[in-house]
Formats: structure tokens, sequence, C-alpha cells
């Protein structure tokens, strides 16, 4: 049986998509009802970049992996793509490029784009 710290250090993939959705709906609200600005959506905008990172590190390529979004628009974005739905999600939310390339090393970057 798993420890809780255990499941504290290293939390499942499961896991950590549901809180990098949850925290992507607060930092899209809190810069709603705060700005963009506003040490709130910062940190929230952050902390998902945080987690998406840890998932990434952990997961990545077997289970999610990096691929550029061709469908947005405006800034260019990674779509952080799930090998196996979770719930219905094929995806863990977006990260933008310049955010991707300022926060992972190149070798990690070109790891995680592997489909």
């Amino acid at each position: 049986m798993i420890s809780e710290t255990a499941k504290l250090l290293y939390p499942s993939v499961e896991k950590l998509v549901n809180e990098i959705v949850a925290v992507n709906h607060a930092w899209k609200v809190a810069r709603k009802l705060f700005g963009q600005d506003s040490p709130l959506s910062i940190s929230s905008r952050d902390l998902k970049t945080c987690l998406q990172v840890r998932l990434l590190r952990s997961y990545a390529p077997e289970q999610v992996y990096l691929i550029e979004d061709k469908k947005s628009e405006g800034e260019p974005l990674y779509s952080l793509r799930l090998r196996k739905p979770i719930g219905n999600r094929f995806d863990a939310e977006h990260l933008p490029m310049r955010v991707a390339q300022e926060v992972l090393a190149d070798k990690e970057l070109e790891q995680f784009k592997k489909i």
C-alpha cells in the first residue's frame, strides 16, 4: 500500500491532470475578476505551469506528450496530449511555447514531443 507521503510526492497522472484543469479554471476566473496582472492571476498561471512541468517530467512520453496546437489563434501553444483519456479529457490544457522554452531544457522539449 502506498503511504500518504508517497501519494503527495508522486501523484498519479489522473491527480495531476485534475489539478491542472482546476487551477486553469481558477486562473481564468481570477483574470476575469482581478485582471491578468493581479497577484492571484499570476500565481494561478505559474502554478498551472509548475503542475504541467511536473506532469511532463513524471509521465512523458509514455502517458503524456507535447504537440503543437495548430488550431490555436494568437500565441503558439503546445497541448499536453494524453495517450489515454482521463474521464472525457484528452489533454492537460495548453502551455505557451515560449513558456515551455523558458522552463524546460532543450533535451526535455525534444523528449516530451516524442509521439
